[in-house]
C-alpha cells in the first residue's frame, strides 16, 4: 500500500457552512506543487446534498489558478516534471473521458504544462481513479451514505493519506477506524 498514492478526501453533509474553507483546502491539496506530491488529494468524495454546490465552487476556484513560470510569485500551477509525465496524465484523462467521465475544467496540455483538471463520473477501474496521477488532477464523486464514502476511500491500491471534512465526532472516529 505504499510508494504511491491517490489520496481521497470526504466532504461530509455537515460542511455547508464551511465550504469556502473546504474548497480552499481542496484546491491546495489537489493542485499545490502542480499535484506532484504522493499525498496530493486526487479523489474528492462529496455528500450528495452538497455535490452540485461543491462542484460549482471548486470548478470556479480551479479556473482562477494562475499557471506559468514557478519563479513568478503569482503562479500557483507550474510545469510537470517533464513532458512525458504530462503526456501520461493527458492520456489517462482522455481514457477516462472515452469511458464516460466528464471534464469539468482543464484537461489541456502544452509541453510539460497540464491545466489543473477536474473530472466527474470517472469509472472505478479507470487509471485516473485507480493509479497515482502525480499531477494537477482531481476527480469528484458523490456519495449518499457515509459508510459508502469510507468504502470508496478504502477501494485503493494505495494507503499513504486520506482526509475528511466533518463536524461529526462519530464520522471522524468511524473514518479513523
Amino acid at each position: 500500500l505504499e510508494l504511491g498514492g491517490n489520496a481521497a478526501c470526504i466532504v461530509d453533509a455537515d460542511q455547508k457552512p464551511r465550504l469556502d474553507f473546504v474548497i480552499g483546502r481542496l484546491i491546495s491539496g489537489s493542485f499545490y506543487q502542480s499535484g506532484q506530491s504522493c499525498i496530493g488529494v486526487q479523489r474528492i468524495l462529496v455528500h450528495a446534498s452538497l455535490y452540485e454546490e461543491v462542484k460549482k465552487r471548486f470548478v470556479a476556484a480551479t479556473k482562477k489558478l494562475k499557471a506559468g513560470d514557478p519563479k513568478d510569485p503569482e503562479t500557483f500551477l507550474g510545469p510537470m516534471i517533464d513532458e512525458a509525465a504530462a503526456q501520461r496524465l493527458e492520456g489517462w484523462i482522455a481514457e477516462a473521458k472515452k469511458t464516460g467521465a466528464r471534464i469539468l475544467c482543464g484537461g489541456k496540455r502544452s509541453g510539460n504544462m497540464l491545466e489543473a483538471t477536474l473530472m466527474e463520473n470517472v469509472p472505478k477501474d479507470a487509471k485516473a481513479n485507480r493509479q497515482e496521477a502525480f499531477g494537477p488532477f482531481a476527480l469528484l464523486a458523490p456519495f449518499k451514505a457515509f459508510d459508502d464514502a469510507i468504502a470508496m476511500v478504502n477501494d485503493s491500491d494505495y494507503g499513504l493519506q486520506a482526509g475528511i471534512f466533518t463536524d461529526s465526532l462519530d464520522h471522524a472516529m468511524r473514518a479513523w477506524n
